[in-house]
Parts: structure tokens; sequence; C-alpha cells
């Protein structure tokens, strides 16, 4: 049996019967976690394994988004805090190569943390590029507002996910930096003209567009499509992030139930697809939003197939590695920001 394009959230610490009965009929191709499903870390691998198995692949993905700062579904007690992108951004502007080596080694520990959970996905790294008077939901998730900088930072980010056998999700293309509202209550317009975008917002995503996966911005870009948002414009798809920027990987919606997109779930999934995204990201946990996505997300096949199975090809098995040792550099690394 072939999966659905879309990923699934479930509601709590462990599946219902509802939801094991939903996970083995419609078979979602991944699964994604967030401090709700988060108690301990005995809890979470049997989280994991439990989803796997009703969906019938040991190698299902299972997404997670732990950038580090205010963005972290795994936390204390059980787990450590890191730092926020834009203190890698400060230590980049003191001294580049630190500033590389403490994004790859947060990154890293992080994979590590993942990997004792079975977690093999991380939404994660930001290229977003933000901008004076934006809202404040990117802020300090960015790493810098050069795009050349971005997309270093960025790229060391990946190496440390890659390196530690967790594939990384390049978010928010083609750029969230400039909206001007939380995507999550309502829909934010950008109105910057094309040429601006593409010398800087959709710079610091051409760089990165070998990543596997991506997931798409819910903004409007009205030099290029006056009313819908990136992740339903099968103009900015194709013109913009296929063609300009260049990224031939696995493309992913940002969260289909978040209040800047229009319509039912199912209106907004088929949209989606339709747009030419290959998976419907479906985060909430509400079983019957599920149903609607489930009901709408075509089976995954053809080239949108091929993407997903080259995504997953590209995990490899994590090098060795000494927590202990990363830890204590990276700390000794973040002690310099601020520091005179």
């Amino acid at each position: 049996m072939t999966n659905r394009a879309f990923i699934t959230g479930v509601s709590g610490f462990e599946l219902t019967d509802a939801e094991r009965e939903f996970i083995r009929a419609e078979r979602p191709w991944g699964f994604i976690l967030f401090k709700r499903n988060v108690e301990s870390l005995d809890q979470v691998s049997a989280l994991v394994r439990e989803y796997r198995l009703i969906v019938g692949q040991p190698d299902a993905p299972v997404l997670i988004d732990q950038e580090g700062g205010r963005v972290q579904r795994l936390g204390p007690p059980h787990w450590p805090v890191y730092p926020a992108g834009a203190v890698f951004g400060a230590l980049y502007d003191r001294d580049s190569q630190l500033g590389l080596t403490a994004a790859r080694l947060s990154a890293r520990l992080i994979a590590a943390d993942l990997a004792d959970l079975g977690i093999t996905v991380d939404c994660l790294p930001l290229a977003d590029v933000p901008v004076k008077g934006a809202d404040a939901v990117i802020g300090n998730r960015a790493y810098g507002t050069d795009p050349a900088k971005v997309a270093a930072i960025a790229r060391a980010v990946t190496e440390g996910l890659e390196q530690g056998g967790v594939l990384p999700v390049l978010k928010h293309i083609p750029g969230h930096g400039r909206a001007t509202a939380d995507t999550h209550f309502r829909l934010p317009t950008v109105d910057t003209p094309g040429p601006e975008l593409e010398g800087t917002d959709f710079a610091a995503f051409r760089p990165l567009a070998d990543l596997p996966m991506a997931m798409t911005a819910h903004v409007v870009f009205s030099a290029l499509d006056l009313a819908q948002p990136a992740t339903t414009s099968a103009t900015i798809i194709q013109q913009v992030i296929r063609d300009s920027i260049g990224f031939q990987g696995l493309l992913m919606s940002d969260d289909v139930s978040m209040n800047a997109l229009s319509g039912s779930i199912a209106e907004r999934t088929r949209a989606i697809i339709d747009a030419g995204c290959d998976m419907v990201l479906h985060c909430n946990g509400k079983l019957d939003e599920m149903r609607e996505v489930a009901r709408e997300a075509p089976e995954l096949t053809g080239e949108a197939l091929e993407r997903a199975e080259r995504a997953l090809a590209a995990r490899k098995p994590p090098l060795p590695f000494d927590r202990l040792a990363a830890r204590a550099e990276l700390d000794a690394l973040i002690g310099q920001v601020g520091t005179a």
C-alpha cells in the first residue's frame, strides 16, 4: 500500500484508539511531534515506535521543530536548552568560523537528542531574512539580515543535523522574514518588488537548494501573486521555488490549520496540492481535521513520490560523536557572545 501525501500530528502522550485506526487506515507519510506529545524520553520513544508499527514502516519519517531558543518541543528537565539562531549570527559577526562551528555543534547535539528518541527529521534550518518592522514571529530565530551570512549559518546547521543522522527541512521557503503578521493568526502580504526579493529573501535560499526537504511560507508576495500565499500559489512554487531558487526536493506546506490560510481544511488541502506542494502538513492533532486532510490528500505517486524517496535516502548513519565534549565546546563558544 502507498502512503498518502500528508504528515499528521496527534493529540497527546499516547495514541488514542481512534488515532490508531486513523493512522492504520489513512497511512500518512509522516508524523510530527509537539510539546503536547512530550513527557519523557521513554514515553516519546514508545510513541514513535507505535506510530511506525501501525503504519507498517520501520523507517517512516518522524518530524519535530527543534530549533533552539523559543522553538523547542523538547526541553528541560529532560533535554537541554539550545541557543536561538541569532546567537550564532552574533558570534559569526565576531568571527565567522566560530559562528559556523557553534551552529554546527548545536545542530549536532540536537540531532543526538532526536536520535535517542527515534526522531529522524528536524524542521531546521531557517533561511528567513528579517527586516525592520516585520512581525516578531521570526525575530531571533533568524541567523541575521545578510543573505550570504544566513545561508552560510543554515548550511552549518544542516551539516550538524546530517552528521547526526537527522534530515533537515529548510524553512520557510521562499522567505518569511518580511511578514508583518504571525501566520498562525492571519495572512501577511509583502509588497516588496520582485527584484529586491530576488536579491535578499530568495537569495538566502538559493545556496541551500540541494537540501532534501523544504517547508513553504504562508505569505503573499504581491509582486508575484496578488491573491495567493506561497503555499497555495502555483506561480510562486514553479517560478520562484522550483525555477529561480532551484529547489527540487520534497516540498511540504507549513501547517494547513494556521489561520493565514482560508477556506475549510479540505479546501486548503486541495489548494496546497493543486499549487504544486508534494506534502500537506497538519499539526494540531484534531481528529476531525485530520480526517479532512486525509480525504483530500492524494496517494503519493509520480514526481512527489520520487522526491519523497530521495529525501529519505539522503539520511545517513550518524558519525562518531563525543556529546559531552561537544556540549562543553558549544557552551564555551556561546559564552563569548556579549563579551567585550
